[in-house]
């Protein structure tokens, strides 16, 4: 599905990327933090760019009043900063329209404090009771979790089943479907398996059959191109605080021009005050309330990381490092990979288990004895773990960003060998 994701079938050698390294090795300097090793980045990206930290503060400093609720200038500034990142972001998940010279209505970019807000936006807005939707096993909870309540009101779900490496079959959406059928909503990539489902495929199913379909983006916003126009993607829920380099509690939704969705949340807007019901035009339908003003800051800063460094050169960055730890990893005595090895659909997330151990046990000791920080248990995504028989105690993942370099990957297959070895 992706050129770039296939072309690393044979990886590259891991190389510096100079500024980019460096900077990291400053921020660990500065904050004290220079044994440590963060290899949690499925979780949130670790560190930020420091233009991300610099820019949030400064603008805050000058222009962190409430924005669109008067025509002061500080206010205007901070609603442009706002308007400006929506339109940046829109261009950023449809850049085929932008290639063919078509404009995406940046309004139907809607911020909101997270992805699982932005899911919650997006089910609750589009299935009803008696309707029927389709997921699959390979779902975080953000998504399961509010399909599970919307079935207790009298909805219909059906959960597709990855294969055996963790993806998605496109033709079991198709066989899934049902007349009264009103969403199709899945993962792009699993936070467990680091799988990327085929998009443009599934997409083309959904087309074919009138439905919408929306993209869980969470661990793929600003890691690999997305584009909803040649998809076929009515919803992308996105997080800003992994991928795009934001801080935590941003987010949002993008919504294709044609796309419907009712609104869910209601309250202050900051115009037309006077109106007794919430408005329906974007942005407005899925926004109330006072925007987070700081965090869209620091969205718009990592907009300007992933256009200087591109995302192609990081995600070869973060790929060729998975792929020497994967390979050391395959090489230790009572070390278990699960999910698939392909290395291309991927991101640079892997799970393990370790022989004779439990998962939070050895991520323990990751931590105290090797100062490496990595994520244990089921990773909010209970189903695909059912499925590749590692609930209900899970794993321990690995998931790589840009600031990792080839030393942090030596010293995590050094620690599990260490660890593996003590119980052996």
């Amino acid at each position: 599905m992706c050129n770039r994701a296939r072309e690393l079938s044979s990886p590259p050698a891991v190389g510096r990327r100079p500024g980019v390294v460096e900077e990291a090795g400053r921020h660990r300097r500065e904050t004290g933090m220079e044994s440590i090793i963060y290899l949690d980045n499925a979780a949130t990206s670790f560190p930020k760019p420091a233009e991300v930290h610099d820019f949030m503060s400064s603008f805050y400093r000058h222009y962190g009043v409430n924005p669109g609720r008067t025509g002061a200038d500080m206010a205007l500034k901070a609603e442009e900063l706002i308007h400006s990142t929506r339109t940046r972001l829109s261009a950023f998940f449809n850049p085929s329209l932008a290639a063919a010279g078509g404009k995406k209505d940046p309004n139907r970019l809607v911020f909101a404090a997270n992805a699982t807000g932005a899911l919650n936006l997006i089910l609750q807005g589009t299935v009803r009771p008696g309707d029927h939707l389709v997921t699959t096993w390979t779902e975080h909870n953000s998504v399961i979790r509010p399909v599970n309540h919307l079935v207790q009101r009298g909805a219909e779900a059906t959960f597709v089943r990855p294969d055996g490496e963790g993806y998605v079959d496109p033709e079991a959406i198709r066989a899934a479907l049902r007349p009264n059928t009103r969403l199709v909503i899945v993962n792009h990539a699993s936070n467990v398996t680091g799988v990327v489902q085929d998009i443009p495929a599934i997409g083309a199913v959904c087309r074919q059959a009138g439905v919408p379909l929306a993209l869980d983006t969470a661990q793929t916003a600003g890691v690999l191109p997305i584009d909803m126009a040649a998809w076929g993607v009515s919803f992308v829920a996105f997080t800003g605080h992994k991928g795009l380099f934001g801080p935590t509690g941003t987010g949002g939704v993008c919504v294709a021009d044609e796309a419907e969705i009712a609104s869910s949340i209601w309250g202050g807007t900051g115009v037309r005050s006077a109106n007794p019901y919430h408005l329906e035009e974007f942005p407005y339908r899925l926004e109330a309330g006072t925007l987070n003003l700081m965090g869209i800051a620091g969205l718009a800063a990592g907009q300007d990381f992933l256009e200087r460094e591109g995302i192609e050169n990081i995600y070869r960055h973060e790929m060729a490092l998975l792929a020497l730890l994967q390979e050391g990893l395959s090489d230790i005595p009572g070390v278990r990979l699960h999910g698939t090895r392909r290395l291309d659909r991927r991101v640079a997330t892997l799970s393990i288990t370790v022989d004779n151990y439990d998962p939070s046990d050895v991520g323990t000791l990751l931590d105290v004895d090797h100062n490496i920080l990595v994520r244990t248990g089921l990773q909010c995504a209970p189903l695909i773990h059912q499925h590749m028989g590692t609930a209900p105690r899970g794993t321990v993942r690995f998931s790589l960003g840009p600031f990792n370099t080839r030393e942090h990957v030596e010293a995590a297959v050094r620690a599990v060998a260490a660890i593996a070895a003590s119980r052996n």
